[in-house]
């Protein structure tokens, strides 16, 4: 019989996986394979009327819990292809503005909707209950992974 930790381990990774899998389905059924971080496009638009001055690399970073040089390269390529633009900044020229164009935004909308198809197709069967209560035991689970882990004891030498 597996541990419960070890089979909550491999459940959670699986979770994860089957879920980029289904986003990535959607995303290509919508003809938006070529973006490579929907959800960055998709906090870039919330960040649109949030704050005229754009957001900075790291900010974005610390959202998604990825390295600023992800965002970096996610950005580069979200660039190419057209669905954002980086402009100084008109307070602070170092710092980038990153602005979605109009193709950005119509990306945004197919990535809600492959969002919010996954989310349907994994909670199929749940009643609302239920959705709350995973919700909120996912936001507990998550919560304890962020705090920093427990120290062991130190054991006094004798002397």
């Amino acid at each position: 019989m597996i541990p419960v930790s070890n089979e909550l381990e491999l459940l959670s990774q699986q979770i994860n996986l089957a879920h980029r899998a289904a986003v990535q389905a959607e995303l290509i059924a919508a003809d938006l394979n070529e973006i490579g971080h929907p959800m960055l496009l998709t906090i870039l638009e919330g960040y649109q009327s949030d704050d005229p001055e754009g957001h900075a690399q790291r900010d974005l970073a610390v959202l998604l819990h990825i390295s600023p040089a992800a965002v970096a390269n996610s950005l580069k390529s979200l660039e190419r292809g057209g669905y954002v633009r980086r402009e100084p900044g008109q307070k602070d020229a170092r710092r980038n503005r990153v602005m979605l164009t109009d193709k950005g935004r119509s990306a945004v909308e197919g990535c809600q909707a492959a969002f919010q198809a996954v989310s349907e197709r994994m909670l199929a069967g749940f009643t609302q209950e239920e959705r709350q209560q995973l919700l909120a035991l996912r936001r507990r689970m998550l919560e304890n992974l962020r705090r920093p882990a427990p120290q062991p004891p130190q054991v006094k030498e004798e002397s």
